[in-house]
């Protein structure tokens, strides 16, 4: 593995993290991270008491939770016999919170925390997103860890959505953490924004120059007039109002959780500089990669589904035009890992599989996909008229029955092709059923 290569991995963070041949010491510039929480559940069930009896906690793609369970309680053990700050922090919030949902994402967000503080340079910075549920816990956790003395800045990203009818003020704003390694000095390139036309620059005194500068003349008694610049921009401040992405929006790719490119975009470019190593490790739908890919700096992404590894290199592929170079680490490469992730996680599975033939996942929530697990666009013989590949994933047994069934879809969807990708061979009987859907004809390939 190449160090200076940008790097994919699929796995749990904190296995990744912990394995020093994947993240050294001190090699990364600037962290973000928006961790998966349950933003919509209510309070009574977030902090509601568990007992612990669940075997271990699983994230999957977008159910946006973590649960109190045995795992939970062994992270919090090792964490408290080790000692320190960071070991009162939990015990505090035990003693206040009760063994909850939110306590269980307190203890395993630590270990992870301190995971990523490891691999910081000492003038890195970290950005924690989160929401006004968690906000105030983490922000404790995030002393414990780093220091409050290297607190920079608690940023509210505001933006405007509909949301529905409840007893209390809408919620238009996010919460996030800026945070420096150390007091040694953090690396921090001033954003500006440009002047609003109601801004000082809009009075009377200021003109533009040629070049786009606003200035004003300063004159003082016995000297000759000279001009005097504003500053490129105005200063950035901790409210940012930047739009959330709407329905319609170019760069929405359907990730329940996709944040704007150009939040992304701010705080790489406030936080580090060309070249630099930016880390998400919760990289979900890959705004991140694909704003340090814009911005020239070096990445390194980590995410537990397949499903965020599949759409991010299809993002990559669509925004960049195969130009981004990058390693996947931990993807199924042979037999042996295909089978083992068919047999263990047949959702991964077919996510992983999808990938493979450069489709799209069609829906990412489980038992929603009404016979279509992946699409494949293309234009047709006829230049504007676009065609449907559907594609059907199955992990387990096969028969013509599913043959059969891809056909039904097919003729609901009048798409043009179907394609059904098995873990298993294709029987006799499969591929009789699958020469009876008939075939698709092109002028334009010259051929069935």
């Amino acid at each position: 593995m190449h160090q200076e290569t940008n790097q994919l991995y699929y796995g749990d963070n904190l296995d990744i993290l912990r394995n020093p041949s994947y993240v050294k010491d001190e090699s990364v510039d600037l962290v973000y991270l928006d961790p998966p929480f349950n933003s919509n559940a209510t309070y009574n069930v977030l902090f509601a008491e568990k007992n612990g009896a669940k075997a271990a906690s699983q994230i999957q793609a977008f159910t946006d939770t973590w649960t109190w369970t045995q795992e939970g309680e062994s992270v919090f053990a090792d964490i408290v016999t080790a000692g320190g700050r960071v070991a009162d922090c939990l015990r505090a919030f035990r003693m206040f919170l009760g063994e909850c949902d939110m306590l269980a994402y307190l203890v395993m967000m630590a270990p992870r925390l301190m995971e990523l503080r490891r691999v910081m340079k000492k003038t890195a910075s970290i950005y924690l997103h989160c929401d006004s549920t968690a906000s105030h816990y983490l922000k404790m956790l995030m002393d414990s860890i780093f220091g409050p003395n290297n607190f920079k800045n608690e940023i509210i990203w505001s933006y405007k959505r509909y949301t529905a009818k409840s007893n209390r003020f809408q919620r238009l704003h996010d919460v996030i953490l800026f945070y420096g390694k150390s007091e040694q000095g953090t690396m921090f390139n001033e954003p500006r924004e440009e002047y609003g036309e109601k801004s000082g620059k809009a009075d009377s005194h200021y003109k533009m120059d040629d070049e786009g500068r606003w200035y004003r003349w300063q004159k003082l008694k016995g000297q000759e007039p000279y001009k005097i610049y504003l500053s490129k921009g105005r200063r950035t401040g901790d409210v940012w109002e930047i739009p959330h992405i709407n329905a319609s929006a170019k760069e929405r790719i359907g990730y329940q959780t996709q944040k704007p490119q150009a939040l992304l975009e701010r705080i790489i470019e406030a936080s580090s500089n060309p070249g630099d190593t930016v880390l998400d490790p919760f990289c979900g739908c890959g705004t991140t990669i694909a704003a340090a890919q814009k911005l020239n700096r070096r990445w390194i992404g980590i995410d537990i589904t397949q499903l965020a590894i599949t759409l991010i290199k299809k993002r990559l592929a669509d925004s960049f035009e195969g130009k981004a170079s990058f390693e996947v680490i931990g993807e199924p490469v042979s037999l042996p890992d295909a089978e083992w992730l068919a047999k263990t996680e047949p959702y991964q599975f077919q996510w992983w599989a999808l990938g493979l033939v450069g489709a799209r996942p069609a829906d990412q929530k489980k038992g929603a996909d009404k016979g279509i697990d992946g699409r494949i666009i293309f234009e047709g013989d006829k230049p504007g008229v676009f065609e449907n590949v559907i594609l059907s994933v199955k992990a387990g047994k096969t028969g013509s029955a599913h043959v059969r069934d891809l056909k039904g879809v097919l003729d609901r969807e009048k798409a043009a092709i179907g394609a059904l990708i098995s873990m298993q061979e294709p029987t006799s009987p499969m591929k009789t059923e699958a020469a009876t859907a008939g075939f698709y004809e092109s002028d334009f390939w010259g051929k069935k």
